[in-house]
């Protein structure tokens, strides 16, 4: 009989313990669901079967968009650092000395001859000074060199560098035409003028008219894309003159204002090739054109040579204005005077590196200001 109690006792002792253990969970259970936050009752209409959830965020605070960055236009002291070194040296001589002796005037001479600015214009600007020396006006070097860049921004300012355009009919485009020797970075110039004038609000079309260098239409097709321009071209070896009338009479019937004309590039030593660019201008505008600019390409790394080619493309192109191209990578930049002083042909652009946006107007202080800074 006494294992029957035992085992009594043992069913008891094992009821309690499952009755403990099953309130004890659900005293859990109440504590949690006290914890938790209420769900809020659905609201709208009852969800018709088979129709999905749609899971809302929660609404977030307005993203702050950011505006595109504005590029800086190149700065011109930036990008003479080889001409201004020319300059340097020489000034720091003339800085050097105690008072104004034979060496400061050598030391200026050969800084000016050695950035190109040449013999005529360098003796011009030394003769002046000399005579304010003379007349002690001038005592010290610091006054010299002051008096030298004054100077220096005399000779430049007055011309007009401003690129014409003339309004007029919209069947009437501008016509700018592009001269110069091989190799002075015309195409990338035109590339870089499309983009500009485009951005300015004109309808631009390119007219391939070098129609001699190997692969120059497809260079230009390449700056047209890039500045979002039209383009006109012929076949190669095809006669340039029909390439830019026909690209100026496409201009008038579709609307575009200003056509940009490539020509090819030529020595200007030979006489039939000037002919031919002589030609070019007239075709330019025979029909609705008007030929408002004629922009000659000079690269700046061939000096005194510049002059040569300004004073020959001049008189059969009847140059408007001179871009000078590769500044940055020159040393000779004084060909800006020689061409504007001698010749009375403003330098309008200059080109101070390969990107699409070096391209900037011809500022005579800020150029000046550079060489001695």
């Amino acid at each position: 009989m006494e294992w029957i109690y035992l085992v009594l006792i043992g069913l008891v002792l094992l009821f309690g313990l499952a009755v403990l253990i099953i309130s004890r969970r659900r005293r859990e259970k109440a504590i949690d669901a006290r914890s938790a936050p209420p769900i809020a009752p659905p609201t709208g209409p009852p969800r018709s079967p088979g129709a999905t959830t749609a899971v809302l965020e929660p609404p977030q605070e307005d993203s702050v968009v950011e505006a595109p960055a504005i590029v800086a236009p190149p700065r011109l002291r930036d990008r003479m650092a080889r001409a201004r070194a020319t300059l340097a040296g020489a000034f720091a001589g003339v800085r050097g000395r105690r008072g104004i002796t034979d060496e400061t005037w050598d030391d200026l001479e050969e800084a000016l001859l050695r950035a190109d600015l040449g013999i005529g214009v360098s003796t011009d600007l030394l003769d002046g000074l000399r005579t304010q020396v003379k007349s002690r006006e001038l005592t010290e070097p610091d006054e010299l060199l002051d008096a030298l860049r004054e100077e220096m921004k005399e000779r430049l300012a007055g011309a007009d560098r401003s690129l014409h355009f003339e309004p007029g009919e919209v069947d009437s485009p501008n016509v700018w035409l592009f001269v110069g020797v091989n190799g002075v970075g015309k195409t990338t110039t035109i590339g870089k003028v499309a983009d500009q004038q485009r951005a300015a609000g004109h309808k631009v079309l390119l007219a391939a008219g070098d129609t001699f260098r190997a692969a120059a239409a497809e260079q230009l097709t390449t700056w047209a894309e890039r500045a979002d321009a039209d383009l006109v071209r012929g076949n190669e070896g095809g006669d340039p003159s029909a390439v830019v009338f026909d690209a100026v009479e496409r201009a008038a019937a579709r609307g575009h204002d200003l056509v940009l004309a490539d020509t090819a590039g030529r020595l200007h030593t030979k006489t039939n090739l000037m002919d031919e660019l002589r030609k070019v201008r007239r075709v330019a505008e025979k029909g609705t054109g008007r030929v408002t600019e004629v922009l000659l390409v000079i690269d700046a790394t061939t000096g005194q040579n510049g002059l040569a080619q300004a004073r020959e493309f001049g008189d059969a192109s009847q140059v408007t204005g001179v871009v000078l191209s590769k500044l940055d990578g020159s040393a000779k930049g004084g060909i800006v005077f020689a061409v504007e002083t001698e010749l009375g042909i403003p330098v309008k652009l200059v080109g101070v590196g390969e990107s699409i946006g070096d391209l900037i107007p011809f500022d005579p202080d800020e150029f000046v200001d550079a060489l001695f800074d």
